[in-house]
């Protein structure tokens, strides 16, 4: 059975691979586009693959009566649609120009889009679309997405099995045929003990056919062990909040990676990928000369004669495993010896006769 593939940008991307990392900048730029295309530019040095926005108008996304659902201590903010609206400058031109400016940069530029229009103005720039864990449910945004044929990344946080079914269902009978999803703890931040990353497992399994990721909202601690866990569990898609400044007050700068610690990230892979190796189990060339030396033989346990019926009590085992293996013990017990033999000497099926 082959291993599910996606391509996101230029990379194509399946189980084997480093990990594809995306940068969410979201509207950490605060509707300045001088600092979201410094943001692109440090998220290309830190080592991400992607650049992500956000693209959203507060009007179509949430009511004016619509609650937070974010650490308030963090983000004072007690509105959703209060907060959208502080970030909500962005047009067409803005995300054109964002988009030339990642492609002169290097880097993918993607952005997840709230609403139909969203759809519509990213799909000339966007190698993929991202939809949000918020979105799982949202049919008709879905259909929308699903209709551009481009391929679809999806968290999948706060979801029951069941919805993820359905968002599947839908997007693939809406036209879209590759999928990965991101497992993702919807809290912001997401307390260590609530990132649950074994739940990795269970979506591997449950959608082999979809590829892996991580979508993270943990509080960086002496740099990124979350994404390292979660790549080491099978995510090979992993994205974070990013920032160039973790001190700044409000929206997802306090629980974001930064250029600092994505560079971190890149060299622990860079450290552990070897490490990894091979996922079948076999000896490798290099355990050849243990295999003969440090495994055992049957050895003789004291001076025979030849002729001699070998019981238990004229045998052991020792190192080296050059002669026969401790594996056909009982097939050497009652044979007769053809030749005398000395204590100590490693045992070959030359010096016994025929059963």
């Amino acid at each position: 059975m082959s291993k599910p593939s996606i391509r996101l940008g230029s990379r194509v991307i399946d189980a084997n691979s480093e990990p594809y990392i995306i940068a969410e900048i979201g509207v950490n730029h605060e509707g300045s586009l001088p600092l979201a295309k410094r943001l692109i530019e440090l998220a290309k040095e830190g080592g991400a693959d992607a650049a992500k926005f956000q693209t959203y108008k507060a009007d179509t996304l949430a009511s004016r009566h619509s609650p937070a659902y974010w650490d308030t201590t963090k983000e004072p903010t007690l509105s959703q649609f209060e907060l959208f609206k502080k970030y909500d400058a962005f047009g067409p031109a803005e995300y054109e120009a964002l988009a030339e400016h990642s492609k002169k940069v290097g880097i993918d530029f993607v952005s997840t889009p709230f609403d139909d229009a969203a759809v519509d103005l990213l799909a000339p720039l966007v190698p993929f679309f991202k939809v949000a864990s918020a979105d799982l449910t949202n049919t008709p945004l879905l259909r929308r997405v699903a209709r551009t044929k481009k391929p679809v990344v999806l968290s999948v946080g706060a979801s029951t099995i069941e919805e993820i079914d359905g968002a599947l269902a839908t997007l693939q009978a809406a036209g879209a045929r590759d999928i990965a999803l991101l497992h993702c703890i919807l809290n912001y931040p997401t307390a260590d003990e609530n990132a649950n990353l074994w739940m990795l497992g269970d979506l591997a399994s449950r959608y082999p056919d979809c590829v892996m990721g991580y979508s993270d909202h943990t509080v960086p601690k002496d740099g990124l062990p979350s994404l390292v866990a979660a790549w080491l569990l099978g995510a090979v898609i992993l994205e974070k909040h990013f920032t160039h400044d973790t001190t700044l007050q409000g929206n997802d700068h306090y629980h974001a990676m930064t250029s600092e610690h994505l560079h971190g990230f890149r060299d622990e892979v860079s450290r552990i990928k070897p490490l990894l190796g091979s996922r079948s189990k076999a000896p490798l060339p290099s355990e050849e000369i243990a295999r003969h030396n440090a495994r055992r033989s049957i050895v003789v346990a004291r001076d025979l004669a030849g002729g001699h019926r070998i019981s238990e009590s004229d045998i052991t085992y020792k190192r080296p495993g050059t002669g026969i293996s401790p594996l056909s013990w009982d097939d050497v017990i009652g044979r007769t010896t053809r030749r005398a033999l000395t204590a100590d000497d490693v045992l070959q099926w030359s010096d016994l006769n025929e059963a």
